[in-house]
């Protein structure tokens, strides 16, 4: 379809409207190619974007390549044990460098000429490159051509990236959401394959974030979770450009066989022993906290109509990701499962809907969607100031 330039493009007036009289966003943005090729620039490119998980890394040397948005990229800890994310690409003639993830054994060498790259990123090989025997050329400066490393940040046990390079730090872009979890600022533990799993979603990734946003949907989507944490004991929580979602005010811990449960991240305030948030960290990371256990999911987008969710569950007492604990992980990655796959079915059919050429984009609900209309007034803007 051809696609109004946005600059030019009416629709993102009423998006951009107060929620009470604002539209969501229009079809072409879940289901146009098109505009979900700009999206990679305006929305993704140039914001710190969640590409994995250290948990994925657990040693120094080990990398893994992440396809991200078409983009070969490569997670690596280095030596001194930093997460560092490079362009998966050889200097020389472009030749992806890792195919599989894993430790690199010495150094991370091109198939194609065995160019050897530190885990630094630092060129340190190049094998007949001036001719056979000549391992250096004086028009070939190593110091030059290292991998090109991409800004990254590790919160949380997500690795965000900037791709573009020009957006500001990490801890100022997101200060207000670290400090709101200041409380959780600890290590977390996690126990390995039972306590994580992918979802893929016949949808595009914004409807994801977009359902995730609010609690308006749980009493009839999630009616097992809402027989105890009910629509009323829910919040909105609201930071312009940065983050929105909901957070509840009745938290249940599961309990084992023999009443045994996980234990408390350390040093909590008291506000935490019924609370929990869960919040949409914008573009496509979602977060959860509980007193107890803690999760994240890093939604990639597959073109505009598919999506995977990887979903990770992390523990507050490294104690908590031993064997004796392991019935009790199994059946609370089983919950958070059962919740995420009753989502699928929404998500879906708003994908399905969003054929309908006449829908306009919906309208909000002032009270239960602010969450919701705040993330379509981030993806508007974002579009907005490219085309400016």
């Amino acid at each position: 379809m051809n696609v109004m330039p946005l600059e030019r493009d009416t629709e993102l007036a009423a998006v951009l409207a107060p929620v009470d009289r604002a539209r969501g966003l229009p079809n072409h943005f879940y289901t146009s190619a098109e505009t979900h090729a700009r999206e990679n620039n305006a929305v993704f490119a140039r914001n710190w974007a969640g590409i994995g998980f250290a948990k994925d890394l657990p040693d120094p040397g080990w990398a893994v390549p992440v396809d991200f948005l078409g983009q070969p990229l490569l997670m690596v800890r280095d030596r001194a044990g930093t997460v560092r994310v490079f362009h998966n690409v050889c200097r020389h003639r472009g030749m992806v460098l890792v195919e599989k993830a894993g430790p690199i054994r010495g150094a991370i060498r091109c198939p194609y000429h065995s160019w050897c790259y530190d885990l630094d990123g630092a060129l340190k090989a190049t094998p007949h490159v001036g001719g056979p025997g000549h391992n250096a050329h004086e028009a070939v400066d190593r110091a030059t051509l290292g991998l090109i490393e991409v800004p990254s940040h590790v919160w949380r046990d997500v690795v965000f990236v900037n791709l573009a390079g020009n957006a500001p730090p990490f801890e100022t872009a997101h200060a207000a959401l670290i400090a709101r979890w200041a409380d959780f600022d600890h290590p977390l533990s996690f126990s390995g394959a039972d306590s994580a799993f992918s979802l893929d979603v016949a949808t595009n990734w914004k409807l994801a974030v977009e359902n995730y946003c609010e609690s308006y949907h749980l009493p009839w989507v999630h009616p097992g979770l809402n027989a105890y944490s009910r629509l009323e004991d829910h919040y909105n929580i609201e930071e312009p450009d940065a983050f929105s979602g909901q957070g509840t005010h009745v938290y249940r811990q599961l309990a084992g066989e023999d009443g045994e449960t996980f234990r408390d991240a350390p040093d909590l305030p008291a506000k935490w022993d019924t609370a929990a948030e869960y919040v949409a960290f914008y573009p496509n990371v979602l977060f959860g906290v509980h007193r107890d256990h803690s999760f994240a999911i890093i939604i990639e987008p597959h073109g505009p109509e598919r999506s995977v969710e990887h979903v990770a569950l992390y523990y507050h007492h490294p104690g908590d990701t031993g064997p004796e604990r392991a019935g009790l992980r199994a059946r609370n990655t089983a919950q958070w499962k059962t919740v995420f796959e009753e989502d699928l079915f929404v998500v879906e059919g708003m994908q399905r809907g969003r054929h309908a050429g006449g829908f306009d984009g919906g309208r909000f609900s002032p009270v239960m969607d602010s969450p919701t209309h705040l993330f379509h007034r981030w993806i508007a803007r974002q579009f907005a100031d490219v085309a400016a």
